[in-house]
């Protein structure tokens, strides 16, 4: 192995849900406005959604900082869960068990503890089976986390490499932007690629980016970034 060149590791890189690490826009500031205020939401109830990578998981971490409530995944949900003493975030709540969710809702409700919901589509849309769920869903406000504009998207881009320490100039940040689709999901995955052969490489050049762009291949009319394609790493927006 060559002195310029470093066996690439797969370290997994923690992502920070710390709130100073959010980045504010137009496509998040309602969320933040309802996140501000529990007390309001009707039913106690609140629903964010969007698709992948748009920060809804990071919002659930805040907010639960804040309120000192628990954070539970919604694949993970199983069975009856006695009432936190204050609150509960449940993330990719759309992929709960039916009755698990069911019960988790009426508990809440009947503790008078808030409930804070996050998936990709607003509640009311969420292919359910159990009519009373599905009741209960339809009366949980909803509110969207939209895909993020360009300057958030600059920012993003720009703090993603520094969390993981890459020095790039701000012309190959340009580079990335009008060559990456429009979705902070994709950011992150290209980011998480990026770092790897730079790593590898010993530094990163645009012929360096250039082949992990080509081998990442997106759909040209792709809008949204699609994890079927590879995996991301967790939110940091």
């Amino acid at each position: 192995m060559s002195a310029g060149h470093q066996l690439a590791l797969p370290f997994v890189h923690q992502p920070d849900y710390a709130a100073a690490d959010f980045l504010h826009g137009a496509c998040n500031e309602d969320a933040l406005a309802w996140l501000a205020r529990t007390a309001d939401w009707p039913n106690g109830r609140l629903a964010l959604w969007g698709e992948e990578g748009v920060g809804k998981t990071h919002l659930l971490h805040i907010w639960a900082e804040r309120e000192g409530a628990e954070i539970l995944s919604g694949p993970l949900l199983r069975g009856l869960i006695p009432a936190p003493s204050t609150g509960l975030a449940l993330d990719d709540a759309d992929a709960a068990d039916e009755v698990a969710l069911f019960h988790l809702i009426n508990t809440m409700s009947e503790a008078r503890r808030p409930l804070l919901l996050a998936g990709r589509l607003p509640p009311a849309r969420w292919p359910v089976r159990l009519p009373d769920l599905a009741s209960r869903l339809r009366a949980t406000t909803a509110v969207r986390v939209s895909a993020a504009d360009d300057c958030l998207l600059r920012a993003l881009l720009a703090r993603l490499l520094a969390a993981r320490q890459l020095a790039v100039p701000e012309a190959l940040q340009d580079w990335l932007l009008t060559r990456l689709p429009r979705s902070q999901g994709a950011l992150r995955e290209a980011v998480t690629r990026l770092d790897r052969e730079a790593l590898a490489a010993g530094g990163l050049s645009r012929p360096v980016a250039a082949r992990v762009l080509a081998e990442l291949a997106w759909p040209e009319d792709m809008d949204e970034f699609s994890p079927g394609l590879s995996q991301p790493g967790p939110a940091l927006l």
